[in-house]
């Protein structure tokens, strides 16, 4: 997150007025939902009891990961096969080979690419229709990491390739058009499970979503690339964006994604020139305190009284958060050593937080609600959750625009604010007292309608 200069160059997609829905959804948001559902909590996963699986895949080694990667395939196809023709009028053809393999292994081959040091998954269209995965590294570690959620989410965006070949959809299409589109069918179907349609797996719209986006974040493109290159996926924030539309909207809105649309939205646009070197900035600093300052003064240039950042004592008892914000007094308290913490990116061999963006987000965070208390909105509950983090959404955008703010963003740190919102402990979407909406999804919902808003005035329409 460097200081002027414009080091990041984003298209946003404005919304005329302020009344208006957002992705299709309706103006206002319950925020006791995740997208209609309501959260949810439990286990997810393979449901006890599913029925048997007629499917095998080439080159299994019969064990827990091929059993659990075969079984979300025959779901996704479920899924496909009833979807499809309700959708787009047209029957679904199963994928013609499955194929799993161990990159730790020498000799293998698949769609002619050899699989040794190969820790991915991907469908081989047309001829001869392939979806393969690794057992051996990729989906053992994602399973590890996030629950049996990852392993869904990758074999159910690889069926979304499956689907667009299906459909039509050309090898001219660019690559970001297509990953984006499989992103957004994987969320289709994880609505379809949400809703408890699957006989074979169950997700909590809680921590069930939380392990479908972070898997997303976890295999999101690294900093320096654009949505321009070969091979593009998305960064986090654009990946879980192409989800949730799908989640949301269903298979339908994911075929009206095109090159116009992503282009329009994308958060990878412009030159990555430097993308990863970019200076860490810290907290600690009086300058960065006072550019954040005035990048949120000038974000929120209606609000007649600007809360103060201090880092002494204020009028509201101390709390232990990385920022807090007293009403009583008008301040916002600083927690500098934990915020430096949490603004340092990991090093190999290091531990650190998530980046200089997510510290600045949360103070950010802190501001909107002097922002809601002048507008005269409550402080506490999730509906004021809900508009923190759509306002700290609307100043981020604020930071992509041509004018001489004091800060811009860089490439990642809207990936940054996505860790920082499916930590458990997440500031960005949460109330006066620290209390976070329940669900990740909804959290970043929220902050991307934010994002997308002209004016802050949206945030209050949309979370009454």
């Amino acid at each position: 997150m460097p200081r002027g200069g414009i080091a990041f160059v984003l298209l946003l997609v404005l919304l005329a007025g302020c009344a208006v829905p957002i992705d299709g959804r309706p103006l206002w948001q319950d925020p006791a939902a995740v997208a209609g559902l309501g959260v949810t909590d439990g286990p997810s996963g393979p449901k006890p009891g599913a029925p048997p699986v007629n499917l095998t895949a080439e080159g299994s080694d019969g064990g827990e990961i091929d059993a659990l990667a075969i079984a979300a395939v025959a779901d996704v196809e479920r899924y496909w096969a009833a979807k499809l023709p309700e959708t787009f009028g047209q029957e679904y053809v199963p994928v013609i080979r499955l194929v799993s393999y161990d990159s730790g292994e020498p000799g293998g081959v698949v769609c002619g690419t050899e699989t040794e040091g190969l820790v991915n998954a991907f469908y081989c269209g047309a001829v001869p229709d392939v979806v393969a995965w690794d057992r051996g590294e990729l989906l053992p570690e994602l399973k590890d990491q996030f629950g049996p959620a990852a392993v869904l989410t990758v074999l159910a965006h690889e069926l979304g390739h499956a689907v667009q070949f299906r459909l039509g959809v050309g090898e001219q299409t660019p690559t970001i058009v297509k990953e984006q589109q499989a992103d957004c069918y994987t969320g289709a179907y994880f609505r379809w499970v949400a809703e408890g349609n699957s006989p074979a797996f169950r997700i909590t719209t809680g921590e069930g979503l939380n392990q479908a986006l972070s898997t997303l974040f976890l295999i999101r493109d690294s900093a320096e690339v654009t949505f321009e290159n070969e091979g593009a996926h998305g960064n986090a924030f654009d990946r879980v964006s192409a989800f949730q539309f799908g989640f949301t909207d269903g298979p339908q809105r994911c075929a009206r994604i095109d090159t116009g649309e992503v282009e329009a939205r994308s958060t990878q646009r412009g030159s990555a020139a430097g993308g990863g070197d970019e200076p860490n900035l810290r907290l600690d600093s009086k300058q960065a305190q006072a550019d954040l300052t005035a990048s949120l003064r000038e974000a929120f240039a209606g609000t007649r009284s600007a809360p103060a950042l201090t880092t002494g004592p204020t009028l509201c008892e101390a709390t232990g958060s990385p920022a807090a914000y007293c009403s009583a007094s008008n301040q916002i308290g600083l927690n500098l050593p934990e915020l430096v913490r949490i603004g340092t990116p990991p090093q190999r061999g290091r531990p650190g937080g998530l980046g200089d963006f997510a510290a600045f987000a949360e103070v950010a965070s802190r501001y909107t609600l002097s922002v809601q208390q002048e507008a005269g909105h409550t402080l506490e509950g999730p509906a004021a959750a809900q508009r923190t983090a759509c306002l700290t959404g609307f100043w981020a955008a604020t930071l992509t625009a041509g004018t001489d703010t004091a800060l811009r963003l860089s490439p990642g740190d809207l990936d940054e604010a996505v860790a920082e919102m499916l930590a458990p402990d997440s500031l960005i979407a949460a109330d006066a007292r620290g209390e976070a909406l329940p669900a990740g999804f909804a959290r970043v919902a929220a902050f991307r309608d934010g994002f997308a808003a002209p004016e802050p005035a949206v945030c209050s329409s949309t979370y009454p």
